[in-house]
Parts: C-alpha cells; sequence; structure tokens
C-alpha cells in the first residue's frame, strides 16, 4: 500500500495507533514529522528523510505532522512492505535515514537525477538492511528530453508512482501523468522511461521494487497478517494488551496530552 498525504498545517496528523505484521517507509517531501511510540522511541523527521519501521508483534504509535518554516502544508508518502510470515511477530524496530545519507546520481548527461534511497542506481548502492523485506526504492527527477534506463531484480513486484510531470514509460502510448500509478510486468529486468523534450516541465517519480513473499495478504485497518484467524488474534491482543501491546496499557503520546 502507497499513500500521499498532505497534511495542512492546522490539522493534528496521525495520533496514536497500533500495527502489527508490517513494515512501514515514510518518506517526508516537505515539512516535518514528529513521531514517538510506547517503546520510547521519539524523534522527528525532516524534509528529505525517511523512516524504516517494522511493526513486528505489535507497536503503538503517534505520527504528527509539523509544518514547514514557511508555514505550508506538510507532505509525504508512507509506504506498507508485508513481512515474511516468519518475521510477523518479531520485536519492532527502526531504521532513520536522514536526506545527508541518501546518496545522489546524475545520468543521461545531467538530465536525470536519482536519490539512491534503497537499492542500487548507475553503480551507487544504498545502505543496506533497512528492511527485513528485500526492496529498492529510487526518487527520480528528469527534466524534459531526459531518459531513465534502471535495471531491477528479475521476478521482484516492481510499481512507479508520479508525484509532479508526466513520464512515458517504455511500451506504452500514453504519458504516465501526476498522481497516477504503473505496475510493471515481473518478467523483466529493467525500466525505461522518458520525459519528452515537448513536455516542458520536469517530472519526478519514485520507482519502487520488492522480493515477492509468496504468501497470502490478509489486511485489517493497521494490522496485516497471513490468515484471518491471525486478524482475529491481533484485534484480540490489542485490545487486551496482550503479545506485544503490553505497553499500550499505560502509554499515551505527549502530543495526545497536549505538551
Amino acid at each position: 500500500m502507497l499513500d500521499h498525504a498532505s497534511v495542512s498545517p492546522d490539522s493534528s496528523g496521525f495520533p496514536d495507533h497500533p500495527h502489527r505484521g508490517q513494515e512501514t517507509i515514510s518518506y517526508i517531501l516537505s515539512g516535518k514529522l514528529k513521531h514517538e511510540d510506547f517503546a520510547g522511541n521519539s524523534g522527528i523527521l525532516t524534509a528529505g528523510s525517511l523512516q524504516f519501521m517494522t511493526a513486528g508483534r505489535g507497536i503503538m504509535h503517534s505520527e504528527m505532522s509539523l509544518p514547514a518554516d514557511d508555514g505550508t502544508a506538510s507532505e509525504g508518502l508512507q509506504l506498507w512492505v508485508d513481512l515474511p510470515k516468519e518475521k510477523k511477530m518479531c520485536e519492532p524496530r527502526y531504521r532513520d535515514l536522514t536526506s545527508s545519507e541518501i546518496q545522489e546520481v546524475s545520468a543521461d548527461a545531467g538530465r536525470v537525477k536519482v536519490r539512491v534511497i534503497s537499492g542500487v542506481s548507475n553503480g551507487v548502492q544504498s545502505r543496506q538492511d533497512l528492511t527485513y523485506t528485500p526492496i529498492w526504492y529510487l526518487d527520480f527527477t528528469v527534466k524534459p528530453g531526459g531518459t531513465v534506463k534502471q535495471l531491477l531484480p528479475q521476478g521482484w513486484n516492481a510499481f512507479a508512482y508520479v508525484m509532479a510531470g508526466e513520464v512515458l514509460i517504455s511500451g506504452s502510448q500514453h504519458a504516465v501523468k501526476q498522481f497516477d500509478l504503473v505496475t510493471l510486468e515481473e518478467d523483466g529486468d529493467g525500466f525505461e522511461a522518458s520525459v519528452l523534450a515537448h513536455y516542458g516541465t520536469e517530472a519526478r517519480f519514485i520507482l519502487v521494487a520488492g522480493q515477492p513473499l509468496d504468501q497470502p495478504v490478509v489486511q485489517h485497518g493497521p494490522f496485516v497478517m497471513t490468515s484471518r484467524a491471525e486478524i482475529v488474534q491481533a484485534v484480540s491482543d490489542f485490545r487486551m494488551r496482550e503479545n506485544g501491546f503490553e505497553r499500550a496499557a499505560t502509554w499515551t503520546s505527549r502530543a495526545m496530552k497536549g505538551r
């Protein structure tokens, strides 16, 4: 699941809520995100940075947006990545990635810029072990006349999501426009896309690829498991404050307390 959210300065964001069974990747495009959880983790993510959170057996946390310095809305992407069945009940963990830690590389005579968040692009490799489920996450900005040529692990699931402008993907007759998402064929090992010169404006899109897990996906609200019975158990554990949710019984975020 991919969520593209724009939160106005007078909005509270996403107050105290639980998760189990998945990893979330939060990418801050503008503004700031203040996070805290019942394990004592807290911090503020700024524009250009990411947080990789493994919910595992259970986490209760708060994600509250803070406006940019000029008062404009906070904007970000959150990607949910399924955990392998054997990792569903692992302990929660975090991996923060600051903007300065993300390497950028140029291609096609400077017409293409890539932020290598996770994976490999044009000879640049990202930090490792960000998620239990192997994924690639690349952020492209392409000027008119520019073409992206990107290798991908063969057999992985992959998609592209356009945040600005429009992109012509190889093999397609029509441009992919802003806020559209396209899935790619699994039998290929590469991706090619262009911003034609007559489009007149640069485009920005993310390219995400992940290793297929070949397991059922059963989702209910903030819980992602592999069977209905596991979902029922997750809901029961959260309500009873058991099996990973014990600390939820006495925890309230500072944001909810009004501090």
